[in-house]
C-alpha cells in the first residue's frame, strides 16, 4: 500500500466541541484512517467550541475523501471545508514577471523606455550579438512543450502541461538564478514546432524542450541544434542521462566495479533510454543490452526509427535475445526508464553479486525498492520518498547556468559528461555509501558546481 504523500496533502476545517481531548481524538481517528497528521491549528475559539484546521498527508484523492468522511463521522465534529493544498499552491500560477530596474521618476522612464530605449535598439540592430548583453536574452530560457508526453500522464495537451512547465521555471530560478518561461504550443506538428522555436529564439539564450513525445522529440531537438545559434536541451534526454551517469559513477564506486566491465541492462528505448545509452557509452560503458516492450534489441536489426536503429548498432555486442527478465540474469546494473512492475525481487536476486538497480519509472518503479533492496547492493529511484532519488533538477538548472555564462551556442557530449562528473563529485569519497550515491536536490553546491564544469567544457570546445 502506498504511503501518505505531501503531494496529496489536505486541510480540513472543522467545528468541534471545546473539549480537552478533542485534539488527541482527532489525531487518533486520522491515524486509524491511514493519514499522516502534520498540523492542527485553532482558528477560532469560544467557551463552547473550536474551529480548527487539520492538515494531513494522504495516499491519493480517494484516500483524501475517506479521511474527510472519517473526521466528519466523529461525534459533534462538523467538517465545513476540505482544501487540496496542492491545488491551493497552484492558484494563479507559480511564477510572475518582475522588473529589475526602478521606475520612480520621469528620468527612469526615459531611460527604460522612450526615448532612451531607441539608442539601445539601434545598437542591437547594428550588432545582434549585443542582445545577449543588453536584453533578457543573457539569462532567459524558453521551456517549450506541446503537451504530448507530460510526466506519466501522456498526451494531455498544452494547457494541462502548464503546471509542469511553470514548475520547471520555478526550479530554474530557485536553484540557478535562470529566468525561464513556459511556452506551451497548441500544435504537435514537428515542422510547426521547429518553425515556432526558430521564430521565438531571438528573445532567449537557450531552449529547454520538455515533455514532447518520441520519436518526434529527436527530430525537433536535432533540427533546432543544427539551425539555431543558441543551445537546445531536451531534459527528458539530456537531463535524465546526466543524473543517471552521475549516480552510476558513485554506485560503481560503492560496489567496486568499473563501468567498462559492468554488464548493464537498460529497460526503455525512448528518449530517456536512448540518451542514457549514448552517454554511458561516451563515459566508457561497453556492455549494454537495451530492452523494449518485446525484449532485447538484437544487434544490427532493422528498427522503426533512427534512434532505435542506433541502439541496435551500438549495443548488445554478444547478440543476446530474450525478455527483460532473462536479460537481467547475471547483470551488474539495471537501469529502468520504462514502465512499472516489470521485475520483482526474485529477478533482482538473479543479478550479479553487488547488483545496482535504478528503477526510475515514476511514480511506480519497474521494481519496488524494498523488494530490490533485499539482494541488490545499491537501489535508486526517481521518487523522493526513498533514498537515492535520481532527479533531473540536479542537472538542468546548473547546466543552463553554465551554458548562459559561457555564451554557448551548442551542447556537446563533453559538457554532459562534465556535468555528470560534477554532480557525482558533490559527494566526497568518505560520504559514499549504498544509501547516499546522489546529492540532495536541495544541495545548493550542485548547481554551482555543474555550471562551473559546463563553462570549463565549453572553453575546451
Amino acid at each position: 500500500m502506498a504511503t501518505p504523500s505531501p503531494g496529496y496533502s489536505i486541510t480540513l476545517r472543522a467545528s468541534t466541541p471545546a473539549s480537552f481531548t478533542v485534539s488527541t481524538d482527532i489525531a487518533a481517528t486520522l491515524a486509524q484512517a491511514g493519514a499522516a497528521l502534520t498540523a492542527l491549528d485553532v482558528i477560532e475559539s469560544t467557551q463552547n467550541g473550536l474551529v480548527i484546521d487539520v492538515t494531513c498527508d494522504t495516499r491519493n484523492a480517494d484516500h483524501a475523501e475517506e479521511i474527510a468522511k472519517a473526521l466528519g463521522s466523529m461525534k459533534d465534529v462538523d467538517v465545513a471545508k476540505v482544501s487540496d493544498r496542492t491545488f491551493l499552491l497552484h492558484l494563479g500560477g507559480k511564477i510572475e514577471s518582475t522588473p529589475t530596474v526602478p521606475l520612480r521618476t520621469r528620468d527612469d522612464l526615459s531611460r527604460a523606455y522612450t526615448p532612451g530605449v531607441a539608442r539601445v535598439c539601434q545598437a542591437i540592430a547594428k550588432d545582434k550579438s549585443d542582445a545577449r548583453r543588453l536584453t533578457i536574452k543573457r539569462n532567459t530560457v524558453a521551456v517549450v512543450t506541446d503537451g504530448s508526453a507530460v510526466l506519466g500522464l501522456g498526451n494531455i495537451g498544452p494547457e494541462a502541461s502548464m503546471p509542469v512547465m511553470e514548475g520547471k521555471a520555478v526550479l530554474f530560478k530557485e536553484f540557478a538564478g535562470v529566468d525561464a518561461w513556459p511556452v506551451a504550443l497548441d500544435t504537435q506538428d514537428t515542422e510547426e514546432i521547429i518553425s515556432i522555436c526558430k521564430a521565438i529564439a531571438p528573445a532567449y539564450g537557450g531552449i529547454n524542450l520538455e515533455d514532447i513525445s518520441a520519436p518526434r522529440c529527436f527530430e525537433i531537438e536535432a533540427r533546432l541544434r543544427d539551425e539555431l545559434d543558441i543551445p537546445v536541451f531536451h531534459d527528458d534526454q539530456h537531463g535524465t542521462a546526466i543524473v543517471t551517469l552521475a549516480a552510476l559513477q558513485n554506485a560503481l564506486k560503492v560496489v567496486g566495479k568499473d563501468i567498462a566491465e559492468a554488464r548493464i541492462v537498460v529497460s526503455g528505448v525512448g528518449a530517456a533510454g536512448h540518451a542514457i545509452i549514448q552517454l554511458l557509452r561516451t563515459a566508457g560503458a561497453r556492455h549494454i543490452v537495451a530492452c523494449g516492450r518485446n525484449g532485447a534489441i538484437a544487434p544490427g536489426t532493422s528498427q522503426t526509427d533512427s534512434h532505435k536503429q542506433w541502439i541496435s548498432e551500438n549495443t548488445n555486442e554478444e547478440g543476446f535475445s530474450g525478455t527483460l527478465k532473462e536479460a537481467v540474469v547475471g547483470a551488474d546494473v539495471f537501469i529502468g526508464v520504462s514502465a512499472p512492475n516489470l521485475l520483482d525481487g526474485d529477478d533482482v536476486a538473479r543479478m550479479a553479486e553487488g547488483a545496482i538497480v535504478f528503477a526510475m519509472s515514476n511514480p511506480d518503479p519497474e521494481v519496488h525498492p524494498q523488494e530490490a533492496g533485499r539482494t541488490a547492493a545499491v537501489v535508486a529511484t526517481g521518487r523522493s520518498d526513498f533514498p537515492n532519488q535520481i532527479n533531473n533538477v540536479l542537472a538542468f538548472p546548473g547546466f543552463f547556468r553554465g551554458l548562459l555564462d559561457a555564451g554557448a551556442t551548442d551542447i556537446t557530449n563533453e559538457m554532459l559528461v562534465a556535468a555528470a562528473h560534477a554532480i557525482a563529485d558533490c559527494i566526497h569519497e568518505g560520504e559514499l555509501n549504498p544509501g547516499y550515491i546522489i546529492p540532495s536536490v536541495f544541495d545548493r553546491e550542485v548547481a554551482e558546481t555543474v555550471a562551473a564544469a559546463v563553462v570549463e567544457a565549453a572553453k575546451v570546445d
